[in-house]
């Protein structure tokens, strides 16, 4: 049966961090006619044994779990294919990401005057990670936005709002979830920038090394710029 929200969050090897984050999620949409899929991406420390207990706590909770591990953006991919709405919300699974802020995002995508926007994106107004990896992400999404041209200052945010029809319209490769905004715009959407909450990682440590991402960067830029160029825009079309 359809709902009104979904909200997507990929994990791997947050064993620690799904519970309280879940119950937040669940805290921040009451109310909501809302479902809310964590996708095991492939971990091995019992993430996806702690998911099944939350499902008896959380009857709006789904989980699906990817046999290996294949990243972050195949993991929003598989939550938003698998989703019963047509909007969407997307979280980082690592508790950084303040789920009090999801009311915030649908306040500007569900407006009525919101029809072209396709994406409503955070961008973390005080970041709570260390001071090289600000630096890095700063360095990083300059360049990005020099070479693309899509404005954005913060595409590392993981908390985002959007309309499943637009996403699916993009075209997919792994680490695509870097590009969304710049996607979006190539495919003639509007997109809204918000400020939102960031907060430290209770538990764990992260799957990425600033090196790592600068690694895979290169070739995702070069990719993208291509798909830009490649691309006449976005047109309507009917039946005559």
């Amino acid at each position: 049966m359809a709902v009104a929200l979904t909200v997507v969050v990929p994990v791997k090897d947050e064993a620690e961090n799904v519970g309280p984050l879940a119950r937040e999620i669940a805290a921040a949409l009451a109310g909501e006619d809302a479902e809310i899929i964590f996708v095991d991406d492939g971990s091995s420390d019992g993430t996806g044994e702690a998911l099944r207990v939350l499902k008896g706590e959380i009857p709006q909770l789904r989980v699906l779990q990817h046999g290996q591990n294949l990243g972050q953006s195949r993991g929003i991919r598989t939550g938003v294919r698998a989703a019963r709405s047509e909007t969407i919300v997307t979280l980082d699974g690592d508790g950084q990401n303040d789920p009090a802020d999801i009311p915030k995002l649908l306040a500007i995508l569900r407006r009525p005057d919101a029809a072209g926007v396709g994406l409503v994106s955070g961008v973390r107004a005080a970041r709570k990670d260390t001071a090289s990896r600000r630096m890095a992400s700063r360095f990083g999404n300059t360049i990005r936005s020099r070479l693309l041209g899509d404005g954005a200052s913060d595409t590392g945010c993981g908390l985002k709002a959007f309309r499943r029809d637009a996403f699916l319209a993009l075209p997919y490769f792994d680490h695509i979830h870097r590009f969304i905004i710049t996607l979006m715009l190539r495919e003639g959407y509007d997109v809204r920038f918000v400020d939102v909450n960031h907060r430290p990682r209770a538990h764990g440590r992260s799957k990425y090394t600033n090196l790592g991402r600068l690694l895979v960067s290169v070739n995702d830029l070069l990719g993208v710029r291509w798909l830009q160029r490649r691309f006449k825009g976005r047109t309507e079309s009917k039946e005559i």
